[in-house]
């Protein structure tokens, strides 16, 4: 594995030193020990897929703009695609041996609570009563049927009963539980809670600093995904610049290539097509640019292999089933 913090060349620093104004040198003791299995410290992923239509566009961009891919993520819900628009997604994502993840059921700024429009955003997006638990169960048993692998969850308690239900063998066992950035954990406590809960993934606010993710690393080796650009209802944050460091303190990280000054698309229909297909080809662009820079500083190294999905041993909370 090639030491990221001596290999790589920071943003301006030749220039910088030149001037008088070098930064200090690398603390080695701030970057991440941990690794994907199977090697490598960063992966990518295209968020905000919404149908086989985005796929397409997707997959030729990325054809045509040589963007490597682990994982495509989906945001309206498995609830807005029919069956064979789910079928369709995992045959495409399978055939280029990339993880497919769809977001699970019900949230609460689409039920009729009115607190998450309140100054507080009391309840945000969490599953509010035991219906909304059961849309996400009824979405995640229907997706895993339907061949997905990867579930994308909003709710603490959502995520708890999706990882009792995969150890029950209720879902595929080899079915990977993604936290969402919607409730992303802010502190390495909270990192390590979610992991015990089942997180497999676990997307984290794009604002958090450097240190913050050191923090999380001496804690936890379960993978991030961060928005490298956030989108606007999250920030709106790019930090492309930073992405070498991302991956030195975080890994082992998702590289996620969201779009800034886009129109939301949640929950997608047909009536969003055009803005759907453009910002997904966007989406692409910005990756592409993210990994000119990393190969520019000589940072592009160390990606784990393409086809890898899984995230190594994880700590988790003993899941018992009801009846012991």
């Amino acid at each position: 594995m090639t030491d990221i913090a001596t290999a790589a060349r920071r943003p301006g620093e030749q220039a910088l030193s030149a001037l008088g104004l070098g930064a200090p040198a690398l603390d080695p003791a701030d970057a991440s020990p941990h690794t994907f299995p199977g090697g490598g410290r960063w992966r990518t992923e295209i968020p905000s897929c919404e149908g086989p239509e985005a796929l397409a566009v997707i997959l030729k961009e990325s054809s045509r703009l040589d963007v490597p891919i682990h994982r495509i993520s989906q945001g309206s819900g498995v609830w807005m695609l029919t069956d064979a628009e789910i079928t369709e997604m995992v045959e495409a994502t399978a055939e280029r041996d990339i993880e497919l993840c769809l977001f699970t059921g019900p949230r609460g700024t689409w039920d009729i609570g009115g607190s998450v429009r309140s100054d507080s955003r009391g309840g945000g997006l969490r599953a509010r009563g035991h219906d909304a638990v059961a849309g996400c169960v009824e979405d995640a048993v229907r997706a895993t049927e339907l061949g997905v692998k990867c579930l994308l969850v909003a709710d603490e308690g959502v995520l708890w009963t999706l990882h009792r239900a995969r150890a029950a063998g209720i879902i595929p066992t080899d079915t990977t539980l993604k936290v969402s950035a919607l409730i992303g954990p802010v502190n390495p406590a909270a990192y390590a809670v979610y992991e015990r809960l089942g997180a497999d993934s676990l997307n984290v606010p794009s604002d958090l600093t450097l240190d913050h993710l050191t923090e999380i690393r001496r804690v936890s080796a379960a993978p991030m995904d961060m928005y490298i650009e956030a989108p606007d209802d999250l920030g709106g944050y790019i930090r492309m610049y930073e992405v070498a460091e991302l991956i030195r303190r975080g890994a082992p990280l998702y590289l996620k290539f969201g779009l800034s000054k886009a129109p939301g698309i949640y929950p997608w229909g047909t009536h969003l097509r055009d803005v759907t297909l453009d910002t997904a080809r966007e989406r692409v662009r910005r990756g592409r640019l993210a990994l000119d820079l990393l190969a520019r500083h000589g940072a592009d190294t160390d990606m784990a292999p393409l086809g890898t999905r899984l995230p190594g041993p994880l700590d988790r909370f003993p899941a018992e089933s009801a009846t012991d």
